[in-house]
């Protein structure tokens, strides 16, 4: 029998952007089941004037409050209202503050936003991101080796995401599709610097993907061969045999979503650049 879903209200209060928070606050709500939060998210509050906002907005709607707020005044005046209107509160650093001052035994700086300051990995972050959007779905071609990862698949095996996902952890990844009667350039094959990952899925997962891409758009110009099982489990097999020729990692994303995806990714990278760096100089 399926039960009905339980909505709830719960609000972010943050005085960076709320990443954080929106990131903390989805692991959470996901292990619920039949439970669906209504978000309210308040970045930048940094006054007591946008903190006002904030209480009215809760006592209009009274939930779970979780915030990340360095300025204490603001922060204990949040916690008493909380308490006055009879909601819970979590100031979801607290805790990760209070372990690591008591392990190092110095008292963490007040900084405001401090993990996006515009330092160089924000600048690095940048521009990769920049370079991945640049060599998406091989765009670009001339200056993969310049790249740190390159990705190859056929259509709709998340490579444009997993690409997207590595730059934002300052990975230059570029990524070149697979295509059914299309031999893959010389000059890929040859690249030296980027570790070349290959990425699969089973029929199953492509064929649904790729019939709800056809139907979400103007299906012309898309062939019956584009969903058909057999033609898709001949590109799948065509990517198994060019990685096992050229010694690539291969990855199944059919039961990985982008972020455990890019994690592998990212573990196979360590391992390559250490390979790389304990290779003999000619």
């Amino acid at each position: 029998m399926n039960k009905s879903r339980h909505y709830f209200h719960l609000h972010l209060v943050s005085d960076s952007t709320g990443e954080t928070l929106m990131t903390v606050a989805r692991a959470a709500t996901v292990q619920y089941e039949n439970v669906q939060e209504i978000e309210h998210v308040y970045p930048l509050v940094r006054s007591q004037k946008q903190l006002d906002r904030v209480i009215s907005e809760i006592e209009k709607a009274p939930g779970i409050v979780l915030y990340t707020i360095v300025d204490e005044e603001l922060g204990t005046r949040l916690e008493q209202k909380c308490r006055e209107l009879g909601v819970p509160f979590v100031n979801i650093l607290d805790p990760v503050f209070a372990v690591f001052q008591s392990y190092l035994n110095v008292a963490h700086a007040h900084r405001v936003g401090g993990q996006h300051e515009l330092d160089a990995e924000y600048f690095q972050r940048m521009e990769a991101l920049n370079y991945t959007m640049m060599h998406d779905d091989g765009q670009i071609w001339d200056d993969l080796d310049s790249a740190d990862i390159v990705l190859l698949g056929i259509s709709r095996t998340s490579k444009t995401p997993t690409c997207i996902y590595l730059a934002n952890r300052g990975i230059k990844a570029a990524n070149v599709p697979l295509v059914p009667g299309i031999p893959l350039p010389d000059h890929v094959k040859k690249l030296d610097k980027p570790m070349i990952v290959g990425l699969i899925a089973s029929v199953e997962r492509i064929q649904q993907i790729r019939k709800n891409r056809v139907l979400s758009i103007n299906s012309d110009g898309y062939t019956d061969t584009y969903v058909d099982r057999k033609e898709i489990s001949q590109e799948i097999n065509m990517t198994r045999r060019l990685c096992t020729e050229h010694g690539w990692p291969l990855i199944d994303v059919s039961r990985r979503s982008v972020e455990e995806t890019a994690a592998e990714i990212l573990t196979l990278f360590k391992d390559y650049k250490s390979e790389r760096e304990d290779r003999p100089e000619n």
